[in-house]
């Protein structure tokens, strides 16, 4: 008997999806640098509408220590729904469906951030290089 990952197959190859170009699993690269581009659009907009105190110390931030993954979270629910991937997706060449394909529609997308935010499931990725946080929503990032 063989192992269901052999040395023959890909990420996504299980799932139906081409090995490389449009529809093909997204890599790590391109997830990670989508990830840092969002984060840092968040960072931006939430030191321009909470402001941003570096001597602070964290009991004094209160809330606003918070806001950049607030803002994260929020353009993670209006543009995954919305545009089928975040900012950060879509400059990279990224869009975000469901496993059978279509649309995501609304609860996906926050199942999907809860997740994401806590960390953990982003970064434990199986086979197919979909993390739990994709599997748990029953999405899949594919290359454009």
């Amino acid at each position: 008997m063989t192992d269901a990952v052999s040395e023959n197959t890909y990420p996504g190859q299980r799932l139906g999806f081409p090995e490389s170009g449009p529809g093909s699993i997204a890599r790590a690269g391109r997830r990670i640098g989508a990830l840092a581009i969002d984060y840092a659009a968040a960072t931006i907009i939430a030191i321009a509408f909470f402001g941003y105190d570096q001597f602070a110390l964290p009991e004094e931030a209160g809330w606003t220590q918070f806001a950049p993954m607030a803002v994260f979270a929020a353009m993670n629910l209006v543009f995954l729904p919305t545009l089928g991937g975040t900012p950060g997706h879509r400059l990279l060449g990224m869009r975000l469906q469901l496993v059978g394909g279509g649309w995501v529609g609304l609860w996906r997308p926050i199942v999907r951030t809860l997740l994401l935010i806590v960390v953990i499931p982003a970064v434990v990725w199986d086979a197919d290089q979909r993390g739990l946080h994709d599997k748990a929503a029953g999405t899949v990032l594919l290359r454009g």
